[in-house]
């Protein structure tokens, strides 16, 4: 089987970039990692990205004179490194229509929380584990779906919860629920990288 192609994009500290370079390099995800795109200077991220030899690409919106720019440069440096699947891991910027259009059903994002509790718009980093803390709710989690137009709106691929501790705060919940993330992350790519993930309207068959 030929191996897939993976592009990540990423906004900081990479973690979740890490987890599936870990997954690559012992074979569990039969895959290569043919860049990194992240929309921000200077995030360790991009450091992880060079220890293994990764090219990567910096898509500054800040940098851009306009969004059409931006957009139009994201969409040209990810069609460079030709993916068969894009991972948004921990990316902070909208992905463009044009984007999710061209690759559909083959972006994945990452969200700390059970969608569609937590998500859409406003509901990013810290900002989902305050909402959870603040609501009082007995469990928090992760997901993982596919992009659509939509924030935080496309088909859910997987799902793990914990419990919210009584004396959890946002901080320490983050801690918790990033594990989670970094194993069902690595669970999707993995499944997406040998074809056994189908859609069919808005339900995600796993075989």
């Amino acid at each position: 089987m030929r191996l897939k192609r993976i592009v990540v994009m990423i906004s900081g500290s990479g973690s979740n970039l890490q987890s599936i370079i870990n997954a690559v390099n012992v074979g569990e995800i039969n895959a290569k990692i043919s860049g990194v795109i992240s929309d921000k200077e200077d995030v360790f991220g991009l450091k992880r990205a060079v220890k293994e030899n990764i090219p990567f690409k910096v898509v500054s919106k800040k940098k851009s004179n306009s969004i059409d720019k931006f957009n139009t440069e994201n969409l040209l440096a990810i069609e460079e490194y030709k993916p068969d699947l894009i991972v948004l891991a921990g990316y902070l910027s909208i992905i463009d229509e044009k984007i999710i259009s061209k690759y559909r059903n083959k972006i994945i994002n990452i969200h700390p929380s059970l969608i569609p509790s937590f998500c859409g718009k406003g509901y990013y980093g810290e900002k989902v584990h305050e909402g959870v803390i603040d609501y009082g709710t007995k469990l928090s989690g992760a997901t993982t779906h596919f992009v659509d137009e939509g924030a935080d709106t496309g088909p859910v691929i997987m799902q793990k919860s914990i419990h919210v501790k009584d004396d959890d705060n946002a901080e320490s919940l983050a801690k918790r629920v990033l594990k989670i993330e970094h194993e069902i992350l690595v669970k999707t790519v993995k499944c997406y990288c040998e074809n056994r993930i189908k859609v069919i309207g808005r339900k995600v068959r796993i075989s």
